[in-house]
């Protein structure tokens, strides 16, 4: 098998595993479980030997009393709230345009409506006090753009001095309207996509920025609002 070979191999296992929140438990995970299960089973009531009631004089007949009934006023019944009919992004209703940009070899793409335009990279400047995936502000015509270290935040366990000298950020990709671009290295190409050449992401749970993975390319579609969410409350990929 050739390095290129090698290397698609593990980039895929990697995408694909980007998908599943599945969680192998190792043995000491297993006990505590174990343990935790048997602190929180019931416990049966210990059985108490009946005890005879004591026998009570007949208290002496008293005439009844009226009991006094009180009105209560009855509120009206609310009509039911029917819950919001989730959103269904555009780009889930056939045939779509992406875009596909590198960063640090890997390649990602997002769907061409939630592009917000493309800068090339100017000066930045950091701010202190802020996550380390947060590359500073960029000033592009008067706009303040905040841009992202997009590969410290998409794949943190992977980014190290190595991969930090091989990247050559050349572009901001902006996300909607929002002011948060992702720093890239090249832009590769538009594609129009199938619904069928991405395996979607059907779940909740982990990493509700990507949308799923576009199977011939073995990239990453990502999700722009959930990604915009995740960045202004300060949260990294593994959210």
């Amino acid at each position: 098998m050739s390095d290129l070979q090698a290397s698609q191999k593990v980039m895929k296992h990697y995408l694909n595993a980007l998908l599943t929140d599945d969680v192998v438990e190792t043995p000491i995970q297993q006990a505590k479980k174990q343990q935790l299960n048997e602190l929180l089973a019931p416990v049966s009531a210990p059985v108490v030997a009946p005890v005879k009631a004591p026998v009570i004089a007949k208290p002496a007949v008293v005439a009844p009393v009226a009991p006094v009934v009180e009105q209560v006023k009855v509120a009206p019944a609310v009509p039911a709230v029917k819950a919001a009919a989730p959103v269904v992004k555009d780009y889930r209703k056939g045939r779509f345009q992406a875009l596909f940009f590198t960063v640090a070899g890997l390649k990602v793409a997002l769907p061409l409506k939630a592009l917000g335009g493309i800068h090339k990279i100017m000066p930045i400047s950091s701010l202190p006090g802020q996550p380390e995936w947060l590359k500073g502000v960029m000033l592009y015509r008067e706009q303040k753009i905040n841009v992202v270290d997009t590969a410290l935040w998409v794949m943190p366990e992977k980014y190290d001095q190595g991969l930090a000298e091989k990247l050559n950020y050349q572009y901001v990709i902006m996300l909607g309207n929002s002011h948060w671009g992702l720093a890239c290295d090249t832009l590769v190409n538009t594609i129009a996509l199938e619904q069928d050449e991405v395996k979607w992401r059907e779940s909740e749970g982990k990493r509700p920025w990507l949308a799923g993975l576009i199977k011939q390319h073995m990239c990453a579609l990502l999700d722009v609002d959930a990604l915009i969410a995740l960045l202004a409350k300060g949260m990294n990929s593994q959210h």
